[in-house]
């Protein structure tokens, strides 16, 4: 089960639609539907806040679940973080993923520099 399926069945697990939640997360309903439909790449940043506002650990939007089993984890799931190590895992994600953005702003800049 892909990401973007995986926010769309949290999303209706909690009895929301794509307007209610794109106006939880400031955003349009057009641009949140695209996210469910998988017509854009979602940010990191952006499944932080999903997890966030749907009360579930970030990383339930990688584990390999099926419907079933994801849905009862919503039901489930009603506490915030927790230092555990699937936390610890999700936050290192996290850095790595930041530290692979920040390097790619550096090279970005190095290159508009030796343009000048």
């Amino acid at each position: 089960m892909s990401v973007n399926e995986k926010i769309r069945l949290v999303r209706e697990a909690k009895g929301w639609t794509q307007e209610e939640v794109a106006e939880k997360l400031q955003m349009s309903g057009n641009g949140y539907g695209d996210i469910e439909r998988g017509e854009t790449d979602v940010k990191l940043s952006r499944l932080l806040q999903l997890a966030e506002l749907f009360e579930i650990k970030p990383a339930e939007f990688f584990e390999p679940n099926d419907k079933a089993s994801l849905n009862v984890k919503v039901k489930q799931h009603r506490s915030s973080f927790y230092m555990n190590s699937s936390n610890v895992e999700m936050q290192q994600f996290v850095i790595d993923q930041k530290d692979k953005e920040i390097a790619l702003l550096k090279r970005i800049i190095e290159l508009t520099e030796a343009k000048k």
